[in-house]
Formats: structure tokens, sequence, C-alpha cells
């Protein structure tokens, strides 16, 4: 729900808010992965599988997709963001996502073809955490409040 200042135009709620930050920070992480350094073995980065040795801070395994897909997933949290409505389908839906790529990391055996996206143990932690953190965001920030457009 909107509310209004004395000029006017219409602030951004919470929701909305947590909407751009979440997205930005997955249009950080999609970056970074693209950058020697900050990305490990960056000449051991492929399109995409889990032959890919790069390693985003040294932790998360990352390939050209998995940034590519981050970037994308940051710029829709970005634009979603615009109305309410969309920021929390953003952040409900997005949680929902990271969470079955929680379970997804569980079943697939790291080594195998299954595993093109790719993801390793610190991967399935932080899918775990984001899943969680963005339905939460969504369902706390939205307590009582009418979505609107």
């Amino acid at each position: 729900m909107a509310t209004h200042t004395h000029t006017g135009t219409a602030t951004r709620t919470n929701v909305q808010k947590a909407s751009t930050v979440v997205g930005a920070v997955f249009l950080l992480v999609g970056v970074l992965g693209f950058v020697p350094g900050i990305t490990g073995n960056f000449d051991q980065l492929h399109f995409v599988g889990h032959e890919s040795e790069a390693v985003l801070l040294g932790l998360f395994q990352v390939s050209v997709l998995h940034n590519i897909v981050h970037l994308l997933f940051g710029a829709a949290g970005i634009a979603l963001a615009r109305t309410a409505t969309g920021a929390r389908s953003f952040l409900l839906y997005g949680g929902i996502i990271y969470l079955v790529l929680f379970v997804y990391g569980l079943v697939i055996p790291q080594d195998s073809a299954g595993n093109f996206v790719p993801l390793n143990g610190f991967d399935n932690i932080l899918h775990l955490l984001l899943g969680v953190g963005m339905v939460a965001l969504a369902l706390i920030l939205t307590k009582g409040h009418k979505a609107r457009a």
C-alpha cells in the first residue's frame, strides 16, 4: 500500500524497497561473477556445467550461465519493484525458486551432468537462506496490507 508525501508523489513501500535491494544484490553478484580475482579460477569459467571450477568469493561455484541468471534475476527484482504487487511476487516466487534450487542441490550429485547450474555445498546453504529470507520478506512486509498495482 503506497503512501503519499506532501508533494503528491507516491513513496515506495517496504516490500518495494526490499525487492529493489535484493534485485541490486543479484545484479552485483552477477557482475562480480565475471570479475577475475573476485571470482577465483576465472580461467576455468565454463558457460555451463559442473566442470566450471570458477568460484565467486572463493566459495560459490559459478558458470557464465549462473552469472547471467543472477543478472536477469536482479533486473527482474528491480523492474518488479515498481509496484508493491510486483515486488511481493518477485520476493515470494523468487524465494520459492531458491528453495527448489536448494532441494535440487541436495538431490543432484555435484559431479553429475544434472548439475548444470553448477551448485556446490556453499551454494546450497546460500539458496536455503535466500529462499527463506525472500519468502519471509514477501510475507512480513505485506502482512495486513492489500497489495496494489
